[in-house]
């Protein structure tokens, strides 16, 4: 099983997940330059990360792979046992998807969609606004919980990594108190540490 990726992008939430199921894997690191050649695109044809090559198996798109993972990894009980539980680790999986990521694209592909200083400004000011609304829906979800669904989940990692990303980008997060006692909580992980140091994201 391979994982391709760029340090530091949403892979890093399947690093971490590998690392929790505790198998052997492979990484991939690639450049942005490599993306876009014919030899990755004919594994993704979107040129984007991550892609899971899992023998004659190949699939994109981070939700899919981290729940891949987790099916294939069920000792790791990386997803939860009953319909409505993995329902709930599903929802957030989607919100972290479909909804964060998808804004935080507005922030890191800002100069793509203004043409103007003043109207990424504008667009930047307020997807900035629009992440912190998002990420108070998961600070209040995480009230008395270690973890977004309740267990530890695949949807984990996800929510880590776009706390990642705030952090990077000056997005403030300061004020929620749940969200900064998760982050802490997965900054200590094992899995997380050592995902982290194979990428290059942490000293050691």
């Amino acid at each position: 099983m391979k994982l391709y990726y760029l340090p530091g992008a949403c892979p890093l939430a399947s690093h971490i997940a590998l690392e929790w199921a505790g198998q052997p894997y492979e990484l991939q690191r690639l450049s942005r330059e490599e993306i876009k050649q014919p030899a990755y695109l004919a594994l993704n044809p979107l040129g984007a990360v991550p892609t899971l090559v899992d023998g004659d198996f190949t699939l994109t798109q981070s939700a899919a792979i981290l729940e891949y993972i987790a099916e294939l990894n069920p000792q790791a009980k990386l997803l939860p046992d009953t319909p409505r539980d993995r329902a709930e680790v599903r929802r957030w999986l989607g919100l972290f998807n479909a909804d964060l990521h998808r804004t935080f694209g507005n922030i890191f592909g800002v100069q793509g969609l203004a043409s103007t200083p003043e109207a990424q400004e504008e667009l930047i000011a307020k997807s900035a606004a629009k992440v912190q609304q998002l990420f108070a829906i998961a600070d209040k979800q995480l009230e008395g919980k270690a973890w977004i669904a309740g267990t530890r989940s695949v949807a984990d990692p996800y929510l880590y990594v776009l706390m990642r990303w705030a952090n990077a980008k000056g997005v403030d997060l300061s004020g929620m108190k749940n969200l900064q006692a998760f982050y802490a909580r997965m900054e200590a992980d094992a899995g997380v540490q050592a995902a982290l140091k194979a990428q290059g994201l942490m000293e050691g």
